[in-house]
């Protein structure tokens, strides 16, 4: 009788709402939601996560019949939340497209296995740098922090996206761009000026060919450039993620 009352119509609610909670961590976040990670083993880390947080989580005062709608509104938790983090990759993804342009590797595009999508495989080593980068610092702890700190401050199915987050999102997606060409942008002057001095060269002497040794230059360019700013671009980046990770906490927790 014991495990019966223990199982009752509270407790199964509150370890549904929480596993949902749980659910959108392990499908909208980078790295938790990668795509190589099999979705078995991404239920029962859920699982297992569940049941570690239960104890911290209260029962919610609502009947079942609003159960879908609840769920609903965690789900929504994890997109919000996963956005914003996001939106960080999303910034060296567009640097990477940016530079594989420009360096002519623009064709050269292969599956990016965290997306599911081709993307230029400069963009796929760049967010691959990224995101040991992100391990690197403990981002993935601290989004655990976050989520579990949450059950604390947002009560199980009471989650709506406030004005703030929706204004602060909408910023980021103008930060997006701004950042991502602030990040390529040595590389692309360094190609605007290389097509002018190639362009003069062209005008003086007629048998350059620019096929043959214009466009091997540029590369080479490319990849010397890269490898000097790569340290500033994670840095920025790390910088970028910690802001969003540290604001996090004042855009939901009302």
């Amino acid at each position: 009788m014991e495990i019966v009352s223990f199982f009752g119509v509270d407790r199964v609610i509150t370890f549904m709402l929480l596993f949902a909670r749980i659910g959108g961590l392990m499908v909208f976040f980078p790295f938790f939601g990668h795509n190589q990670i099999p979705i078995t083993v991404k239920t029962a880390f859920s699982f297992f996560l569940t049941i570690f947080l239960f104890p911290a989580a209260s029962a919610p005062n609502t009947e079942i019949y609003y159960l879908a709608v609840e769920i609903l509104s965690e789900v929504m938790l994890g997109l919000c939340a996963g956005l914003l983090v996001t939106i960080v990759f999303a910034i060296l993804q567009l640097a990477g497209e940016q530079i594989s342009l420009v360096m002519g590797f623009s064709m050269a595009s292969v599956l990016d296995p965290q997306t599911g999508i081709t993307s230029p495989v400069m963009s796929n080593i760049i967010n691959f740098l990224a995101l040991m980068t992100f391990l690197a610092f403990d981002g993935h702890h601290m989004l655990l922090l976050f989520f579990a700190n949450s059950l604390n401050h947002i009560p199980l199915g009471e989650f709506y996206p406030s004005a703030n987050l929706v204004h602060y999102a909408s910023k980021s997606m103008v930060n997006l761009f701004m950042f991502g060409f602030i990040m390529s942008f040595p590389i692309l002057a360094l190609s605007l000026l290389s097509d002018l001095i190639f362009g003069m060269l062209m005008k003086t002497m007629p048998q350059f060919n620019l096929l043959v040794v214009g466009y091997p230059i540029k590369i080479t360019i490319g990849f010397a450039v890269l490898i000097a700013i790569l340290a500033g671009m994670m840095e920025l980046f790390k910088e970028l993620m910690f802001r969003v990770i540290n604001d996090m906490p004042s855009l939901f927790f009302n």
